[in-house]
């Protein structure tokens, strides 16, 4: 992880058209997936059925690169799974890329999946022992594998046992030649939605997803629920073993897209009241408040709406800076900072700051911020970050540095203060945290804050 960021590792759809003849699932995939490029930048891969056989295209890199005009003309089919990837479990190579698909004897099956599984070694050791072999390092495979295993007892038995057995955090687009199965963890960790189309079904990570494919958001899907769409209908099976709801607080912090609904709370509105809250734990006096580009934008707005103290543009991002960028040293990774964001210097020179920023990683890209505001004339630089000291690595599907690389694990706020040369430094408390999403929605319940405090909601093996 060069950019001092913590990183989701991907996101998935899946397309059902109800006319098999139609021959458009996959096109409507990489709109989705084009929505989605936020959640990995690694890899892209889209697999699709003609209700007779899985044909699948899949490389390293953007969405944008690795699927050209003759790639989807070629992916006829009116079901389909997609999948954008930044890798947790598993290297940065084109075996581990996703969907995943198996081919035997009773059929095919492709996969893709956002999470990561907890107990992958013991069942890699039980299915090696039992003839399995791997041609990846991914814990995806371990989920198809187990899929494939059982599936004499039919598609929906074999995926039901399947997640019955993997503990982790996972949300699953499966698909066979004729039917696509989704599935979320019973902690309902990793988002995943419902959405309904002209003539079918889509799943996804995100709702904005579905809203690229002109599709209508239909619900969340539950944790611990299992969705099966074939020329039958819709059906559900909920697995859900009276698990409270924990969803990964940071979907809300800074993985998912703005316009993003997830479970019941719209992401901006989520981010403007974590803004509001910040305000009223840690007022300071200032002239403007800027908001880091993208996802500190929404916490300034409401800091701004409940100080009192004017919003400002303040901070452009270049937006043609993809991670295909490359520096290789980390002094140069550091320096990207001043490539990536640039201060406006009409709108801060003079002026005493406020800047609010979604996270503090490793400390880095703060400390270069700082350097920038300064640069164009701030008077006072006033740091306001709208989660609490991130202290904690996360082994549910964000790739996060490890603890001794975390700078809030082991240092207290006036020492990081100190490190990134700001004239006061503050975090939301993580109560204030969780009462600006009940604020969102009353009868939300939990989530995971691991990466916060040190709980989460699944033991690590």
């Amino acid at each position: 992880m060069s950019d001092d960021k913590l990183h989701d590792e991907c996101g998935v759809v899946g397309v059902f058209l109800n006319n098999a003849k139609a021959d458009s699932a996959a096109t409507l995939a990489y709109y989705g997936l084009y929505s989605l490029q936020h959640r990995g930048q690694e890899s892209a891969g889209i697999a699709v059925s003609n209700d007779e056989v899985i044909k699948i295209q899949k490389a390293m890199g953007l969405v944008s690169d690795v699927f050209v005009p003759q790639h989807l003309a070629e992916l006829k089919g009116h079901i389909a799974v997609g999948h954008v990837r930044y890798a947790t479990a598993g290297g940065r190579t084109i075996e581990n890329a996703q969907p995943m698909l198996n081919k035997f004897k009773l059929g095919s099956i492709a996969l893709a999946h956002n999470g990561q599984l907890v107990n992958y070694e013991p069942l890699q050791e039980m299915l090696e022992e039992t003839g399995s072999t791997f041609t990846s390092t991914s814990d995806t495979e371990i989920i198809l594998k187990l899929i494939a295993r059982n599936y004499k007892k039919g598609l929906e038995q074999a995926v039901t046992n399947a997640i019955q057995v993997i503990k982790g955090s996972f949300a699953l687009c499966v698909m066979t030649e004729n039917c696509l199965i989704g599935a979320r963890d019973p902690y309902g960790i990793r988002p995943l939605c419902l959405g309904q189309l002209e003539d079918g079904w889509v799943l996804a990570s995100e709702s904005c997803a579905i809203d690229a494919m002109n599709g209508t958001f239909v619900r969340d899907v539950n944790p611990g629920e299992v969705i099966i769409i074939s020329a039958d209908g819709l059906k559900s099976v909920n697995l859900n073993e009276k698990t409270s709801k924990q969803t990964c607080i940071f979907e809300y912090v800074y993985f998912a897209r703005p316009d993003s609904i997830i479970d019941g709370i719209p992401v901006q509105y989520a981010r403007l009241k974590m803004g509001e809250m910040l305000a009223k734990e840690n007022p300071v006096e200032a002239d403007v408040v800027v908001g880091v580009p993208d996802s500190g934008i929404g916490a300034a707005l409401g800091y701004s709406a409940v100080s009192g103290v004017p919003y400002a543009t303040g901070i452009v991002k270049n937006k043609y800076i993809g991670r295909t960028f490359i520096a290789p040293t980390q002094k140069e990774r550091e320096n990207m900072v001043f490539v990536k964001l640039n201060a406006i210097k009409s709108d801060l020179n003079g002026k005493r700051v406020i800047v609010i920023d979604d996270s503090i990683v490793r400390g880095t890209t703060s400390r270069r911020l700082v350097q920038i505001l300064r640069r164009a004339g701030a008077k006072e630089v006033h740091f306001r970050v709208s989660s609490p000291p991130v202290k904690f690595p996360c082994y549910l599907g964000i790739d996060t540095p490890t603890k001794a690389e975390l700078i809030s694990s082991a240092h207290d706020v006036e020492q990081i203060r100190k490190e990134i040369g700001a004239d006061s430094l503050s975090f939301i408390s993580l109560e204030g945290m969780l009462e600006a999403l009940r604020s969102c929605r009353p009868e939300s319940n939990g989530y995971c804050k691991g990466c916060f405090c040190g709980e989460y909601p699944i033991a690590q093996v």
